[in-house]
């Protein structure tokens, strides 16, 4: 069974970088496509960006300038990275596979999700 976690500060300060890590256990980061999704407090879940089997990396253009995707394929982990951050990107961020590319934030377009964890923007 393909499990996925986050892990992270849940806290930050603005105008400092995110930075998440996903690690998969039951399945290879080197098959499939995996990504990152936030959802804000009363919105809802919001396409970051996605790293393939292949190490490609796609980006929602309204963030690509501040993201950042890479993998660490000898832990089985992929790793997000915000910079200059604002209150605006409090949220639960999730990570998630699918079997073919997804740049969407529907739930039925990815297999397996991680349980999500909350970050905060704030000083």
């Amino acid at each position: 069974q393909v499990q996925l976690q986050e892990s992270g500060p849940g806290l930050v300060k603005p105008s400092q970088t995110l930075s998440l890590t996903c690690t998969v256990s039951g399945g290879s980061i080197t098959t499939n496509y995996w990504s990152w999704i936030r959802q804000p407090p009363g919105k809802g879940l919001e396409w970051m960006g996605a790293i393939t089997y292949s190490g490609s990396t796609y980006y929602k253009p309204s963030l690509k300038s501040r993201t950042s995707i890479s993998r660490d394929t000898s832990k089985n982990q992929f790793t997000l990275q915000l910079s200059s951050v604002t209150p605006e990107d409090t949220a639960v961020y999730y990570c998630a596979r699918s079997n073919v590319l997804k740049m969407t934030g529907w739930v039925r377009d990815y297999g397996y999700w991680g349980q999500g964890t909350q970050v905060t923007v704030s000083s």
